[in-house]
């Protein structure tokens, strides 16, 4: 979805820039001329008016009447709260499912490098004992953003609190359940913390703990 959006704002600044490139560089107002630019020019004025766009972008947000927590949220380049929800919603589905399958190549892609160790302890272990895990998320009963951390000039870091439904099982060999039921849906509550470089091109969070509570 952010892609989706980058890609709208990227040709409303397009056609700003050449609307700002008549009025610096000249055109007639009486008929349409092909305006000829070096690349020198073009980069300048596009850097100049997406720093203007940006500027005016932040100046239309009203920090007083925001919460301490969205004050620190929009600190972050390019970030959306809504968006961030809906895709931390997608990544703890993939996770979840991934985990209970033993995709490694997926859970690589999805969590950082310490965790993805830890994981594939368990996983490996869960192998060698034969045992299956099963798991079915039913849906999210609540997913709410509860902290930000700016660990240095380089990296952020933010905590979401997912309560969701899920039927959990873990079978032997013989495929007979050693633990859970498939007719019990439980309510779990997960604390996790995501990752990332705040680098504005990167827009790549990284699972990098869990904890239940």
């Amino acid at each position: 979805m952010s892609g989706y959006l980058d890609i709208i704002f990227l040709l409303v600044l397009v056609v700003v820039i050449f609307s700002k490139l008549k009025s610096i560089l000249g055109a007639d107002t009486e008929e349409t001329k092909v305006i000829m630019v070096s690349k020198e020019q073009f980069e300048k004025a596009y850097k100049e008016i997406a720093k203007s766009a940006f500027e005016e972008d932040k100046k239309e947000v009203d920090l007083e009447k925001l919460s301490p927590l969205d004050r620190e949220l929009v600190k972050i380049p390019n970030f959306d709260k809504k968006l961030f929800v809906k895709g931390a919603q997608r990544a703890f589905q993939m996770i979840l499912t991934s985990f209970s399958k033993g995709d490694s190549k997926t859970l690589e892609k999805l969590v950082n490098q310490e965790l993805f160790e830890k994981i594939e302890n368990i996983i490996k272990e869960r192998k060698d004992n034969g045992i299956i895990s099963e798991t079915d998320l039913i849906g999210f009963v609540e997913t709410e953003v509860e902290s930000v951390n700016f660990v240095d000039d380089n990296k952020v870091n933010i905590v979401v609190k997912f309560v969701s439904e899920q039927v959990n099982l873990l079978k032997n060999a013989e495929g007979e359940v050693i633990e859970g039921d498939e007719n019990y849906v439980q309510t779990i509550s997960d604390v996790w913390t995501f990752e990332k470089n705040l680098n504005p091109k990167t827009n790549n969070w990284l699972l990098c703990s869990t904890k239940k509570c």
